[in-house]
């Protein structure tokens, strides 16, 4: 494989994916539409990597237009990044999730079964719901969704594992993340949420720049170390990097090829840990007030990577202080009068 569509490329995950990719010697093509990225992330990935990657400016679900592009491009791989992801949003509005996180990717996977290309699909530690033992393996089992978001990752394995397992052209892998947290550690491309963050780490940061309100902790009565909620942060070079081993991995397996491998640090780490993390590398009180409990919260969850330490040959290279570090130098770049 050389050439890689990178579908969301633009985004968080997609642009540090891509800067890895070209890192690596591949060629990242990429298909965004801009909902919940900005065209910034492109300069971003080309001052870092010194490569420019074919963007097209693009609703992944546009099965034609996208046909044309993979043909043109010569894609060789995919790996899927476009898909709405706000928990809290897609209760809110389910069917909007529904359409593009699974009518959407139904499409994409037919095209891809006709062409004979790869995939490396974006899965997530949702799928496992409220796990029984800890650390989580891929073969916990599958509980009910606590979110519509949720939902769609779940219907969204299953529909590539029966179609992959049917199809005498398709090889496949999800992978499982958990939290992805930091920035690449140039500064140039981090995460940007379009309107309020959603996910803890921005949260933390905007707060301290004091251009974002200050950080809830919802809930400190939880049986953890610190009454707070566990969570597995993971810097987002090294998620990206396990995309890499994803795809060589998969560049030697046979077509019906399905498997599915998590994604995390191994290593969880409560709310006020990571509050503590963040003073610690910064210098810099965190804005927080204690809250009661949020609904649909988890109370504990984090990674047993052993099956992609050992199958992709992949580990983990950067710690908590480093994802701190990262996010706060990124933040800093995009508010400049810190």
């Amino acid at each position: 494989m050389k050439n890689i569509l990178v579908t969301g490329g633009a985004g968080f995950i997609g642009s540090h994916t891509a800067v890895e990719l070209i890192a690596a010697g591949y060629n990242a093509v990429i298909v965004d539409n801009l909902s919940n990225s900005k065209e910034s992330a492109l300069t971003g990935i080309k001052e870092i990597s010194g490569a420019t990657p074919s963007f097209y400016n693009l609703d992944y679900s546009n099965d034609e237009k996208l046909k044309e592009i993979i043909l043109k491009e010569s894609v060789d791989g995919v790996i899927h990044f476009a898909a709405f992801k706000a928990v809290g949003e897609s209760t809110e509005t389910p069917l909007k999730y529904y359409a593009n996180n699974v009518a959407g990717f139904v499409g994409l996977l037919s095209t891809l079964e006709k062409l004979g290309i790869p995939i490396v699909f974006s899965s997530s530690c949702t799928v496992y719901g409220e796990p029984d033992s800890l650390p989580v393996n891929e073969q916990a089992p599958i509980k009910p969704a606590e979110s519509p978001y949720g939902t769609t990752k779940q219907m969204d394995e299953t529909i590539l594992r029966d179609a992959t397992k049917a199809s005498k052209k398709l090889k496949s892998i999800a992978l499982r993340y958990f939290n992805p947290v930091g920035a690449h550690p140039s500064g140039l491309i981090g995460e940007l949420p379009l309107g309020r963050p959603s996910n803890l780490f921005p949260v933390v940061t905007q707060a301290i720049a004091g251009v974002g309100k200050e950080l809830t902790v919802f809930g400190t009565d939880y049986d953890t170390p610190d009454g707070s909620c566990v969570r597995d942060y993971i810097h987002v070079v090294d998620l990206a990097k396990a995309h890499i081993k994803a795809l060589e991995y998969l560049n030697g397996q046979q077509q019906g090829f399905y498997d599915v491998f998590n994604i995390g640090s191994g290593k969880g780490n409560t709310v006020l840990e990571v509050i503590k993390a963040f003073e610690e590398t910064t210098g810099k009180k965190v804005p927080h007030i204690l809250g009661a409990r949020r609904d649909g919260d988890i109370v504990a969850t984090y990674a047993n990577c052993s099956k992609a330490n050992e199958l992709l040959g992949w580990k983990t290279e950067k710690t908590l202080t480093d994802s701190c570090r990262d996010a706060w130098n990124w933040q800093t770049k995009i508010t400049p009068a810190l």
